[in-house]
């Protein structure tokens, strides 16, 4: 008998069927992935069982057990065992770790907390989970890693038999990602059964049981992990079969666009701290630019300070077209040509709360509608264009942007800085916490713009991105410039070297 069954799950929202006839079930000690683009159903789906969508609001069953569960709210899945942990934590940050684990649920008599009851449990829970945490801690004192195995223990302490995870890997280093790896093999072991959700597909094979792919509200198939291989897995998710992710590279190069000369930029909290020391490049029209870099080498640091965002001192000389320009401010940047995808489009690349077309013309509205009258009109137009090129699945450009998946916000954030008419496009991290079929479509759109004409400057985490997108790859290491490889010297190896510090090859 399985742990967890959920069966025919459909649910609608306005204009949207969100999940059509979804059927999934969990055993008892099983790592069930769950994968799928972005809009494929997957939160909605977690969502349904979960009880933040309450019994009524959807059509078919969940049965935990022998018994038909109708979760009115959060509270009645927690007691019937399901917990959930979404990608966007929900920690009180002022409280302390033992705190945030019982709240809402502390030991009392009387009306009275007993917090030596509670220290006492919270103790004993993260002991048994191997995490050195001290339940006094204020969990704003934790790093995210440590943040991310604390609601976990939350969950546990909910004695939990079904666990959700959403996206947990996402803001963890490889050490924190080997923790959370070791608990959740022990709580296999004990019985949990648990749902991982996740677009990096080395850690469903690394971990998983078995697969399910969803795509476009619909359970396209349940395999065993042994019976798949990534290909597969990808090609479910698509629809389509996959070849080669990235797209053939022919860019016939023009001339140069932006050049550095001798960037160094300081720390904000220590000036005499260099975070970025003596780098020049230059990029040419028609080119992809790729930097490569571990976490804390200056990538982003780079770009911001390049476009005028970084509020530390900065010196250095920057020419467009051969021209100098002085750059202290993104106004600056835009006026001289230069675009910028930030690594984070939530916080910096978009305002949620605002229309399509109201994000997409933030950047160039001067240009699109007018120097000193808006032209609402012209401004629509120049949002449809923009969506139809990039593909960015909407109903209209007056969708509200926090509505739309992370593929297509990305979409959104892309296009913004198209309709300013960049000479040169700096991209941070520009796939980050999207699914694979949205992940080619961006590649494709990157290898586009750059035949067009346009000077791209990528950074990514990862590596295969890095390597496969760009023409010329220069490499970070604590700030220096470490390493310059043509496409053809590119390999995974020698980036790593020059990355590590191991060796400052330049080729």
């Amino acid at each position: 008998m399985s742990l967890l069954e959920m069966k025919h799950i459909t649910k609608e929202f306005p204009g949207v069927k969100a999940l059509d006839g979804v059927t999934f079930d969990l055993q008892a000690g099983e790592f069930h992935a769950l994968v799928g683009e972005n809009g494929a159903g997957k939160s909605t789906l977690m969502k349904v069982l979960s009880g933040v969508y309450p019994a009524g609001t959807y059509g078919g069953d969940i049965v935990i057990g022998d018994k038909v569960q109708q979760f009115k709210n959060i509270r009645d899945a927690e007691n019937a065992g399901v917990a959930i942990i979404f990608q966007e934590l929900s920690l009180v940050k002022e409280l302390t770790v033992g705190e945030n684990i019982f709240l809402g649920r502390e030991p009392s008599r009387f009306g009275v907390i007993n917090w030596s009851e509670l220290y006492h449990r919270a103790t004993k829970l993260l002991k048994d989970l191997h995490l050195p945490i001290d339940p006094r801690t204020p969990v704003g004192n934790l790093g995210i890693g440590q943040q991310q195995l604390v609601e976990i223990a939350k969950a546990l302490s909910q004695s939990a038999k079904i666990l959700v995870l959403d996206e947990p890997t996402a803001a963890l280093t490889e050490s924190e990602v080997e923790t959370l790896f070791t608990i959740l093999t022990d709580l296999k072991s004990r019985g949990v059964g648990m749902i991982y959700i996740s677009h990096k597909l080395d850690e469903v094979f690394a971990m998983s049981d078995r697969v399910t792919v969803l795509r476009d509200g619909r359970t396209v198939g349940t395999h065993n992990l042994a019976d798949l291989s990534k290909v597969k897995v990808i090609s479910m998710m698509v629809g389509r079969d996959v070849g080669d992710i990235f797209p053939e590279s022919t860019h016939e190069f023009g001339e140069t666009v932006l050049e550095v000369k001798n960037l160094t930029a300081f720390d904000v909290d220590n000036p005499a701290k260099k975070l970025i020391d003596d780098v020049s490049f230059a990029v040419r029209k028609n080119e992809v630019l790729g930097i490569a870099g571990l976490m804390g080498a200056g990538r982003s640091e780079l770009l911001m300070a390049i476009f005028g965002a970084w509020f530390g001192r900065v010196s250095g000389e920057v020419y467009v077209e051969g021209k100098r320009v002085e750059i202290n401010s993104p106004s600056a940047a835009i006026k001289n040509g230069i675009g910028f995808v930030t690594e984070d489009r939530k916080r910096f690349g978009l305002i949620l709360e605002q229309t399509i077309v109201d994000n997409s013309t933030l950047a160039g509205l001067k240009q699109i509608s007018g120097a000193f009258l808006t032209n609402r009109s012209r401004e629509t137009v120049a949002t449809r264009t923009v969506m139809n090129s990039l593909r960015v699945k909407a109903n209209s450009p007056l969708t509200v942007a926090g509505t739309l998946s992370g593929g297509n916000q990305q979409k959104v954030v892309l296009g913004k800085w198209l309709l300013t008419k960049p000479k040169v496009l700096f991209l941070d991290e520009p796939t980050r916490g999207i699914d694979v079929g949205a992940k080619q479509e961006i590649y494709a759109e990157i290898n586009r713009l750059a035949q067009d004409g346009l000077a791209i400057v990528m950074v990514s985490s990862e590596l295969p991105e890095v390597l496969g997108l760009s023409d010329r790859v220069l490499v970070l290491h604590e700030g220096r410039l470490a390493g310059e490889f043509s496409k053809i010297e590119a390999t995974p190896e020698k980036v790593m070297i020059a990355a590590t510090g191991e060796s400052k090859v330049m080729v």
